[in-house]
């Protein structure tokens, strides 16, 4: 009887240290899921436990660098809003890394400032409203005026933080990682390939244009636009390409002075161009913005960018117009002789053109743009605090260090300037079906990710099942005001950071090469600069296609799965792996 007695309470024990060792498991495995379903890679069955649709998850990370589609929900560390901050620049700037073959001066960071900076203050309401126009239809004496302000500017002391030395210098510090966060000076600030893009060059240019309008003794002056979406402005302006004036930069590519028509998608090397006839490469270029500005920027997330925050991986991805048309047209502008393709087809050189200027002030009207283009309404940008309380270094007019936030550029009425209405031609200019090119029938081989993308690369791709797509129409969505997307996410990329890289993405294209340029298949492209400070390293990140649209315009709505093909086009890169998504922002 005591030995039986034993025996059970033995048993007993047993049991309980089972269920304690099971009862940890399970919290060690699902209570971080239920806070951070992006921080973890689980099967089908361990998501069905905690109740979560794995096709509705709002994360696109794994361990091999990639990031979270929407700003709600972990960083790209998977921490989740508990650990997560606003990224804040700190003074400290260190002497950053340059390619080889660099063009001197290869020191970006500003002077240090005697005090500590002032908090961005909004300009009286009063001011004048600056109005930037574009190139081709403001006038010689205007252009004039923004070329005596690049000589006013050129004339300062290098010591001036409000020369154009030191203007010029900004972006380089703020793109080499030379700025420092604040309490993490092992980390720099990188305002490429995420949500800081378009908030950062915003600020960057509204002190140049201020700067500017000091030295002019001109508080309306605006910017000039350099229009390339539209027919009138594809192409270098001439008053750029006049030797004798100050807005000439000789470090320029000489075959595409005027009267050459812009290439938006334009490729680095041999067989770049394309060599269209002007009428072919203006419906192109409308056809390239029509995917990077409609069918491909539904989300705020695919056209603004992903997610960075406090002690993230830098570039967890782009969006859509920085990869097309900004990227190509800075290296459509840049001299491609040279190893690193200055002034403009390189980060740390691009603002020693007096071209960049306009580049980016169409940049950020197309920002605008987008925000209204949908049926009127308003779109929203990231309301995620800690996007909105980022914040950057910049010095003003007064030659004082300002820390401006994305919160305080997101009104351009309350920054005192707008934009001359210009039209968008490309606005309804839908590309056409490839007939032919996806064959039914053969089998894919097997890809097994990751994979280094030497050559094309084809596989299928399983959709989220038909309850986790809602297939109402783009007015159903709008009338609702939500918006929601199907999506691809290309993970885990890796690319040589000192070459250019660039990979194209084809839908439902095994027979990618009949599918001519602006087809509908070709459903975006990943185009990189060099990243300076990154040689012998490689640029880790993602990129997101947008596939509604595009599987209406295929008739693929119901399919199942899609065949995604992948084709390099220049520089090496690893794929992590492909995956689809739905998505709601």
């Amino acid at each position: 009887m005591a030995a039986g007695g034993g025996s059970n309470r033995a048993l007993l024990a047993l049991r309980v240290l089972l269920f304690c060792a099971l009862a940890a498991a399970a919290a060690t495995v699902l209570l971080p899921l239920a806070t951070s379903p992006c921080a973890r890679s689980l099967s089908r069955s361990i998501l069905a436990a905690t109740g979560l649709d794995p096709y509705l998850l709002s994360c696109a990370g794994d361990a091999s660098g990639g990031a979270p589609l929407l700003s709600q929900g972990g960083g790209a560390n998977g921490t989740g809003r508990g650990a997560a901050r606003a990224i804040v620049t700190d003074q400290r700037c260190v002497r950053g890394k340059f390619p080889p073959d660099a063009l001197p001066p290869l020191q970006c960071c500003s002077p240090a400032s005697a005090s500590e900076p002032v908090n961005f203050t909004f300009p009286d309401p009063a001011e004048p409203l600056r109005t930037r126009r574009p190139v081709h239809a403001v006038g010689a004496e205007y252009m004039a005026k923004y070329a005596r302000a690049v000589v006013l500017m050129k004339a300062l002391p290098r010591s001036d933080p409000r020369s154009f030395y030191q203007q010029a210098n900004v972006h380089c510090a703020y793109c080499t990682g030379s700025h420092r966060q604040a309490g993490r000076p092992d980390m720099g600030v990188q305002i490429h390939f995420s949500w800081l893009f378009f908030p950062f060059h915003r600020a960057y240019l509204y002190f140049f244009e201020r700067i500017a309008a000091k030295l002019l003794g001109e508080p309306g002056f605006a910017l000039p636009v350099w229009t390339w979406d539209v027919p009138e402005g594809m192409g270098i302006p001439e008053v750029f390409a006049d030797e004798a004036s100050p807005l000439y930069d000789p470090i320029r590519e000489p075959s595409h002075a005027p009267p050459k028509v812009a290439d938006l998608d334009y490729i680095l090397g041999g067989g770049g161009e394309k060599n269209l006839t002007d009428e072919q490469q203006i419906l192109h270029n409308f056809r390239v913005m029509y995917k990077q500005m409609i069918s491909g920027a539904t989300l705020p997330s695919l056209f603004l960018g992903q997610p960075y925050r406090d002690g993230d991986p830098e570039m967890p991805g782009a969006g859509t117009v920085e990869w097309i048309p900004h990227n190509t047209m800075h290296l459509w502008t840049g001299d491609n002789s040279r190893p690193n393709a200055e002034n403009m087809g390189v980060y740390y050189s691009a603002g020693r053109d007096p071209i960049f200027y306009p580049h980016h002030t169409n940049i950020d009207r197309l920002w605008e743009s987008w925000r209204g283009i949908v049926g009127g309404r308003r779109r929203a940008d990231f309301a995620d605090p800690d996007c909105l309380d980022s914040s950057f270094l910049l010095y003003d007019e007064e030659a004082r260090l300002v820390r401006i936030t994305v919160r305080d550029v997101l009104d351009i009425d309350k920054l005192r300037y707008a934009y001359a209405g210009v039209g968008l031609p490309w606005l309804n200019a839908r590309p056409p079906v490839t007939p032919g090119v996806n064959p039914r029938g053969g089998r894919l081989a097997s890809v097994s990710f990751p994979v280094s993308l030497d050559a094309a690369v084809t596989a299928e791709v399983r959709r989220p099942p038909p309850s986790a797509r809602r297939r109402r129409s783009l007015q159903e969505k709008h009338q609702a005001r939500e918006e929601e997307e199907e999506v691809l996410v290309v993970e885990g990329i890796e690319a040589d950071a000192a070459d250019f890289v660039r990979f194209d993405v084809y839908v439902n294209a095994r027979e990618y090469r009949k599918v001519p340029p602006g087809g509908r298949e070709m459903a975006g492209s990943f185009a990189t600069l060099k990243h300076p400070g990154k040689e012998g390293t490689v640029v880790r990140t993602s990129m997101t296609v947008a596939l509604g649209e595009l599987l209406e315009d295929l008739r693929a709505g119901g399919d199942d799965s899609v065949t995604v093909t992948l084709v390099p086009v220049r520089g090496k890169v690893r794929i992590g792996g492909l995956k689809i998504v739905y998505t709601a922002e």
